[in-house]
């Protein structure tokens, strides 16, 4: 006799690779184990979820979660507790920490410190540093590893790898696809005295766009050289994607909600340093670039670059304040509020955040709605009208720049491997996170 099922979720339109439909999911031992209709399935719980989308679970690719060493501003427990009240079920968080995770111990000890304890699933990016380059192969195959994470220009943390020999050879040591910041530094040092004591908006005149050009282009050029995959992290400028539409061969491309959302020079008058971002956010011009390049398929994924920083490191005096805000919780809604728009389709979003990041990285059993894959769930109510605010926020700083932001659509629940992280607003109280699985590890 076949086991009950443990869960069936009634009545929502499943959205995945083959389209939108009302059918129903049964979930077994953290798996999907059936869909269609259930009605007569033995099963020891059922959803009614009618009026209901789900979305393969969100995966979101960059956030910064600050543990250890920096835990003042988030931690593994905090930011997945962001990420789930958002709709978001794993995420791949960054290597500019304290200690640096640049090898192995450093890895391990942070698998060690997220295991059952976040409330998402997890990977960690292992720093490329120029001390570590022979080990790259065997530092991307360890558990719990996203790939290789490299700093071309400077932001939070002492990662920065500038000189091209070095970043040369970290991009022919790969195997999996790696991730880059790429501005370069050089420019960006000649050009400090551009900053304006006291004037965020002087932060994109600083980090212009040729300094993030330059740098895409020198990293475009090792991965076609060296026939290696490299993933361009949070595209802010025109010029890149006019760059990258004709360099996709090697290299992916990342654009974040708040550089397809926020436009200078509106958002540094109204939010001052709390929109100061490494790379910058710019102008309309270089913003409606990035929806042309969503549209025509050159971006292949959205990640949030979820950073944040106290206000207190936000208050400071520009250019003495932090670069970084918190997104990852509210990359869902944000990003349903432009499908409401009629800016993408659901099935577009759901390719940038699930199809896409599984596609890209190799990931093993998530990112679909699938027979035998892991039950990761994105639950949501298109037609649900919110207005973001600074107390919903789980991030430990407790702010977003989208306080006062009035969204339709928005994240009603979030099931990692079937269990239920949060419904309706309610999050559960305990983690129980476990790290992504990969293909080539």
């Amino acid at each position: 006799m076949t086991a009950p099922l443990d869960l069936v979720i009634s009545g929502a339109t499943v959205v995945n690779h083959d389209g939108e439909g009302v059918r129903d999911i049964g979930i077994r031992d953290g798996r999907i184990v059936a869909l269609g209709q259930l009605g007569s399935a033995k099963t020891r719980d059922t959803l009614d979820a009618r009026g209901l989308h789900i979305l393969p679970g969100v995966i979101d690719t960059q956030v910064h979660f600050r543990e250890p060493g920096l835990t003042h501003k988030e931690d593994l427990e905090t930011g997945s507790r962001a990420a789930v009240a958002g709709g978001v079920t794993a995420v791949f968080e960054m290597p500019n920490t304290a200690p640096l995770t640049t090898c192995a111990s450093t890895l391990a000890a942070k698998v060690g410190a997220a295991r059952h304890r976040m409330l998402c699933d997890f990977a960690f990016f292992v720093g490329g540093t120029r001390e570590n380059i022979e080990h790259i192969p065997e530092l991307e195959r360890l558990e719990g590893s996203a790939g290789i994470k490299v700093f071309m220009g400077s932001s939070t943390g002492d990662l920065l790898v500038d000189d091209p020999p070095s970043l040369e050879k970290i991009v022919a040591k790969l195997s999996r696809r790696a991730s880059f910041h790429a501005e370069d530094e050089d420019r960006l040092k000649a050009r400090m005295n551009l900053r304006v004591p006291g004037d965020p908006s002087s932060h994109p005149v600083w980090r212009d766009e040729e300094a993030a050009l330059m740098a895409t282009k020198r990293l475009v050029g090792y991965a076609e050289k060296h026939r290696r995959r490299v993933h361009v992290l949070h595209i802010s400028t025109a010029e890149e994607m006019d760059f990258l539409q004709d360099h996709k061969e090697w290299a992916s491309v990342e654009v974040t909600p708040h550089h397809l959302t926020l436009a200078a020079p509106e958002c540094y008058e109204q939010l001052g340093t709390y929109v100061q971002m490494n790379p910058p956010v710019r102008d309309a011009r270089h913003r409606d670039r990035i929806w042309k390049a969503l549209a025509d398929g050159v971006v292949d994924v959205l990640g949030s670059d979820h950073a944040p920083h106290t206000r207190e490191e936000k208050d400071h005096a520009y250019p003495a304040s932090h670069s970084g805000m918190t997104g990852v919780q509210t990359l869902v809604p944000i990003m349903l509020d432009h499908v409401n728009a009629g800016r993408l389709s659901l099935q577009r979003l759901v390719d940038l955040t699930s199809h896409g990041p599984q596609r890209l990285f190799g990931i093993r059993g998530k990112g679909r709605i699938a027979v035998g894959w892991d039950a990761d769930l994105t639950v949501v109510d298109l037609k649900r009208r919110e207005t973001i605010r600074d107390n919903w926020i789980e991030s430990r700083v407790g702010w977003t720049p989208y306080d006062g932001k009035d969204v339709t659509g928005w994240p009603v629940g979030t099931f990692v491997r079937g269990r239920r992280v949060m419904w309706q607003g309610e999050l559960v109280k305990s983690g129980f996170g476990e790290p992504v699985r990969f293909y080539d590890v």
